[in-house]
């Protein structure tokens, strides 16, 4: 059992108590006593108003249920009134636009990709912070951007062939980066600076200025020897390195070493769907790396090529401007906190002996901590506007969004903060928000700075809020169907209608595949050309590859022309996605649908309960490795119920596909010295309970959430170990 510190009707895990009375609170202006005193009030305050919220969650699945029993046949003017009626349904609201204000440029005002990380994982959380700067020819050179034939295979050496393909790749990008008057970087021999502009030689002798001149933005060494070269396009910048006795550099005809490009502008450092904390212990460590993140502190050690290497957080880089003084761009990826949702509660406090709104706690805590980086009292500035950006996920309608910003105003009023200090980014990933989502932004206008659209959760509500409505299409179908394409469109519309353009972020969802980059480039490209200005990644080289999209794409110029367009969407994002009537599928059909999704389930479950691994790459039924995260296993289960319930699956069916499934998982395991297998007793495992629960239990689960299940069996675990 944890050991509590009790402060009035506050009890606090004693690790976690003694974080924030060392570590957390000094230096913040902040009293100790007052902290305490405020914190149980806005408990005392707002849990009641937080269970109330759950409660109507509760009370609307269960009308739409009884529609459901009662009406077997949907007709979508019927179904879209009765949603009206009870309120699922709001009116929209009239025009307005937000008023966010002191908002950092790499949200308002610049296009790049946002990397999401597990914040538990200090070696992840410093990688994604250094992520802002990325080397183009390691990205090129190391996956399957480029082919591996003609000699260009990817080893262990250094391939010569492979390594004149990615120079080639690479100066066929500096004609889009920074096109000349004439001519291409294309075996181009020399770059000089010749008064305040940049010369390049070309492969025939000549020379060629930029046809942007204001792209030239900086420069090291000399002008008439640079050692490296800064340009500007679209806002974000890229370095091209020299070093003729580098061994890159000595093969080029310009003695270019590499080009490093602006990449990942934005990080979410995540408390939530990619992190297993349970309790007291693991809250702690997810603090406490959001302290070293925010103080500059946070080291990690690694070994690389037999010597332990300490990695920290990058500094600035400083450069020569064209005509006179220095510019300094920012070393580091600016971060973003994503709390926890208004549903799990944890045990790391209680008040009045109950487990408190992990929502809450997070708000209060890691405000505070990011007060340090307002304060100035790190090596670094996160935000040079003064801001805190929390991102907010699994909210349910505009009353859940009043009901942060509430909480919000009561955090900065503890904390002794502005008014609008803490900014929120909305996540629309639940259909009762994406339906409503220009009610949910009025609700933070003053503070929001981000909406986004994500497949994998809000795909899992659909299913569980139309768990009665019928047997919904396999999964991989539901990606085409009318109710995504609106919902997706709906979301840039919404976002462009209420001002975010120039004043916050619109993103689009993760790739989820990082072996795969080579169709990552030619898919992701269609979240600029659709108006987002950010859109997740899954590591830092892929977010180097994205970056390269928003060099194709002026997205700005795309949001000025969309936001000329008016589209609502309500009634296709109301078309839900069944199988269509009559269609029957083949037992092969089935049972690979089945083992696809039990195989997903059991790799994601059996990490986060046997380990407490919140996020990884996770080989799929093909051996394909997938970043998985809660949001994944909330579409698999609730999928395989909706099957169940339908007929489409017997549950007899659904238990022999989990026990031959769980034997792959564990094959598939084999070679990893921290797994712990599920056999040979499957059943008697605590992973494979949970994977069963998921599933035989997913129509009771509130909103198709996995995390009471996970985190119940996470604890079991844990108390076993101990």
């Amino acid at each position: 059992m944890a050991a509590y510190t009790q402060i009035g009707q506050l009890s606090i895990d004693s690790g976690l108590y003694d974080f924030i009375e060392t570590d957390a609170l000094p230096g913040t202006q902040v009293d100790s006593g007052e902290f305490w005193q405020g914190f149980e009030s806005l408990l005392q305050e707002l849990m009641p108003l937080n269970k109330a919220l759950l409660d109507k969650r509760d009370n609307l699945q269960t009308q739409i249920d009884n529609y459901h029993r009662e009406h077997p046949t949907l007709d979508a003017a019927h179904y879209k009134a009765f949603l009206q009626d009870i309120g699922y349904l709001q009116p929209q609201p009239g025009d307005f636009q937000i008023e966010t204000t002191d908002v950092d440029d790499e949200i308002a005002r610049l296009a790049g990709p946002q990397l999401v990380v597990p914040i538990n994982n200090a070696r992840y959380a410093l990688n994604a912070a250094n992520a802002r700067w990325g080397s183009l020819y390691d990205a090129a050179y190391g996956t399957d951007v480029l082919a591996e034939s003609d000699g260009a295979e990817r080893g262990k050496g250094y391939n010569p062939v492979r390594g004149q393909k990615v120079i080639e790749f690479a100066r066929q990008w500096l004609d889009n980066i920074a096109p000349l008057e004439r001519g291409s970087h294309v075996g181009s021999t020399a770059y000089e600076i010749v008064g305040n502009d940049l010369l390049v030689t070309l492969a025939d002798g000549s020379c060629s200025a930029l046809k942007d001149s204001g792209a030239f933005a900086g420069y090291l060494g000399s002008k008439g020897k640079p050692e490296a070269i800064l340009l500007s396009h679209h806002g974000l910048h890229a370095e091209i390195q020299f070093d003729a006795s580098h061994p890159v550099g000595k093969t080029d005809p310009a003695a270019i070493k590499d080009i490093l490009l602006e990449s990942a502008l934005t990080t979410i450092m995540d408390c939530e769907d990619s992190v297993a904390a349970v309790d007291g212990e693991d809250k702690t460590l997810v603090y406490r790396n959001w302290l070293g993140l925010m103080r500059g502190t946070l080291t990690a050690e690694l070994s690389k090529g037999g010597k332990t290497i300490v990695r920290d957080m990058a500094d600035d880089r400083q450069y020569k401007a064209p005509q006179s003084g220095e510019l300094t761009l920012s070393g580091r990826s600016l971060m973003l906190v994503r709390n926890v949702g208004h549903l799990m509660t944890n045990p790391a406090i209680r008040y009045k002996g109950k487990d408190v709104p992990e929502g809450i706690m997070d708000a209060v805590v890691t405000s505070l901590i990011a007060k340090h980086d307002l304060l100035g009292l790190g090596r670094f500035k996160n935000s040079r506007s003064g801001s805190v950006y929390i991102v907010k996920p699994k909210m349910h309608g505009p009353e859940e969004v009043a009901f942060t910003d509430r909480l919000f105003n009561g955090v900065e009023s503890l904390l002794g903060l502005a008014p609008n200090t803490l900014k929120m980014g909305i996540m629309d990933e639940e259909r009762r928000t994406s339906l409503n989502l220009r009610a949910c932004i009025q609700a933070a206008r003053q503070r929001v700075i981000f909406i986004n659209t994500g497949f994998l959760d809000r795909t899992g509500d659909e299913i569980h809020t139309s768990m009665l409505a019928g047997a919904f299409a396999p999964k991989a179908e539901l990606k085409t169907m009318t109710w995504i394409q609106a919902y997706e469109r709906a979301n840039v519309a919404a976002g462009l209608s209420a001002g975010l353009s120039g004043k916050a972020q619109i993103g689009k969802g993760m790739w989820p595949i990082p072996d795969q980059m080579a169709e990552m480039m030619k898919q992701k490209i269609g979240h600029p050309k659709a108006g987002a200005n950010t859109a997740w990644v899954p590591s830092p080289t892929a977010a180097t590859l994205h970056a390269l999209h928003y060099h194709q794409v002026d997205v700005f110029a795309i949001q000025r022309e969309l936001a000329k367009e008016s589209f609502d969407g309500r009634d296709q994002i109301l078309q839900v996605p069944l199988m269509e009537k009559g269609r029957t599928l083949t037992a092969d059909e089935i049972g690979r649908e089945l083992d696809n999704n039990c195989q997903g389930i059991l790799g994601y479950v059996v990490r986060w309960v046997h380990q407490g691994v919140g996020c990884s790459k996770v080989p799929d039924i093909n051996n394909v490795g997938l970043m998985e995260d809660r949001a994944t296993l909330r579409i698999s289960s609730q999928h395989i119920a909706n099957w169940l319930k339908h007929g489409i699956v017997s549950i007899k069916q659904v238990e022999a596909s989990l026990l031959k499934m769980a034997a792959l998982v564990d094959k598939q395991n084999a070679d990893d010295p921290e797994y712990i297998p599920m056999g040979p007793n499957y059943s008697d495992t605590i992973a494979f309970q949970a994977a069963s629960e998921l599933i035989f239990e997913g129509h009771s689960q509130p909103s198709g959430y996995t995390e009471p299940v996970l985190h119940k069996k996470r604890l079991e675990m844990k108390a076993l170990k101990k």
